[in-house]
């Protein structure tokens, strides 16, 4: 029998090893283009701010739980509109959380997240 085909060979005595790039040393490439630079950008439109709203942590009636509660949402902020951002924000920080009223509980000491969040929703974020 005689060597497999499609097989190759390693042994020792083949000789020396073989350089892949050694072809595209002949060869004749093109130069690289270097793309232009991009144009600025515009300056970015002012964006209106959502309004005010309070952060506190409490534990009181939780079993020394802590949770971070969000509240004094402006008035033209419908009730459906705080449940989806606290949908929202819960989704992001992947914790746990309820709305209660006009105010979100999030499940946690994670008042630098959510202030982060707020922040980033637009809102002016009050408290610690």
């Amino acid at each position: 029998m005689g060597k497999p085909k499609g097989k190759i060979d390693v042994s020792a005595a083949s000789g020396p090893l073989h350089d892949p790039f050694s072809v595209l040393a002949g060869m004749d490439l093109p130069e690289r283009e270097v793309p232009p630079e991009p144009e600025p950008l515009p300056a970015e439109p002012r964006l209106m701010k959502r309004g005010r709203v309070v952060l506190r942590r409490e534990t009181a009636g939780r079993g020394g739980k802590v949770v971070v509660v969000v509240g004094d949402f402006p008035e033209t902020m419908s009730a459906e509109e705080i449940a989806e951002m606290a949908r929202s924000l819960r989704r992001a920080l992947g914790c746990g959380g309820t709305v209660r009223g006009r105010e979100i509980e999030v499940q946690g000491e994670r008042t630098p997240e959510v202030r982060a969040w707020l922040e980033g929703a637009r809102f002016r974020v009050v408290g610690p």
